[in-house]
């Protein structure tokens, strides 16, 4: 699975964004889609992913700003970032290939991951 992520750039706080992420290649295997990020310095984390199923997941610290959704016709996963926060710049991942059975939450359980695209948030 090669995962293809755009949609990055520079807002300023209080700013939208869409993140959008297409997978190719052994797409039956991209049934889950998530988003991580990664600030300097900090570790990589979850922020929101959603399941074959439509369910979806948010980090506490986003969740009623931003919305994961997915077109499965397209292979792809869009984020949807609304009243962005300067601790919200960072890398975005996407990621994919997680079993049925791992945690959404948990990078490691991820084997396919796109190259990051760079949200920056001016105060």
């Amino acid at each position: 699975v090669q995962l293809q992520a755009s949609g990055g750039g520079l807002v300023q706080a209080g700013g939208s964004l869409r993140l959008t992420c297409t997978a190719s290649g052994r797409t039956e295997r991209a049934h889950t889609m998530s988003w991580f990020r990664q600030a300097p310095g900090k570790d990589r984390e979850f922020v929101a992913g959603i399941r074959r199923s439509g369910t979806d997941y948010y980090a506490e610290a986003v969740r009623g700003r931003f919305t994961v959704s997915k077109d499965y016709a397209k292979n792809t996963v869009y984020l949807r970032m609304n009243n962005l926060k300067p601790e919200d710049a960072a890398t975005y991942y996407c990621a994919s290939g997680l079993s049925y059975t791992d945690s959404i939450y948990s990078a490691p359980h991820y084997p396919y991951w796109g190259q990051g695209t760079l949200v920056t948030v001016s105060s």
